[in-house]
């Protein structure tokens, strides 16, 4: 574990509370122009978000109907009803996006797999870095403005872990706080994104941030203020 990594889990909790608990439940409202570019524009309508804190898994109620949810795996993505009925089913998910582009739709499938994996990833950063098979490296800081350098994470994920791409970056503040994350969205043609983060709450112990914009990054790392292409907002967090 990195200096950086150890500093950042402490201001974000601590490792000891965070493995007290097995799921986060939140409410979740998220928009953007990456949902229409693939036809599938999202409402505004709060879902009901369940991760897992230790193993990838996660769900969102209601998905495509009242009385229906998602149910993503790295290996599976499902919509189910409440009562248990299969809707909807693909395993291996991430082979169905062999070939896409940013404009290539998506099906409800590919929606709830791309929820599943970047929720998850979302809801358990940086926690999830001390995973087996995680690798972590602390890299040059990154220059926010000329009154904020940004320390710099960088994290490579293991095979059996979905998420946006290989590697991603996570910048923290002076207090050690998440500030940013960068990635390429590789199920939609690889697109390079920075994910900025606000309004740090607490709930249970563990701080993260409420708000979430993700930009089309720039060739210079800035972002493209002109286009988010992801934003979420999240309420009523519980870990248990």
């Amino acid at each position: 574990m990195t200096d950086l990594l150890s500093e950042a889990l402490e201001a974000h909790g601590g490792l000891q509370q965070w493995n007290r608990f097995t799921t986060v439940t939140a409410t979740i409202v998220s928009d953007g122009e990456l949902f229409a570019d693939k036809g599938l524009p999202q409402d505004l309508e709060p879902r009901r978000m369940t991760v897992s804190l230790h193993e990838e898994h996660a769900s969102v109620l209601p998905f495509g109907a009242p009385d229906q949810h998602t149910d993503f795996t790295p290996d599976r993505i499902a919509i189910e009803r409440t009562d248990g009925t299969v809707v909807a089913e693909r395993l291996n998910p991430r082979q169905a996006f062999t070939g896409h582009a940013l404009e290539t739709p998506w099906d409800p499938l590919d929606r709830a797999y791309f929820n599943g994996y970047a929720l998850w990833t979302y809801l358990t950063t940086p926690f999830f870095a001390t995973m087996k098979g995680m690798g972590v490296e602390e890299a040059e800081p990154w220059t926010e403005s000329p009154s904020e350098r940004w320390r710099h994470l960088r994290v490579t994920f293991p095979d059996d872990i979905a998420s946006h791409s290989t590697v991603q970056d996570f910048y923290f503040g002076d207090d050690l706080l998440l500030r940013r994350h960068d990635y390429h969205v590789d199920i939609a043609g690889g697109f390079a994104a920075a994910q900025y983060v606000y309004d740090i709450d607490e709930a249970d112990g563990i701080k993260f941030p409420t708000k979430r914009r993700a930009y089309l990054r720039r060739p210079d790392g800035r972002p493209d203020h002109d286009h988010i292409m992801v934003s979420i907002d999240l309420s009523d967090v519980h870990y248990v």
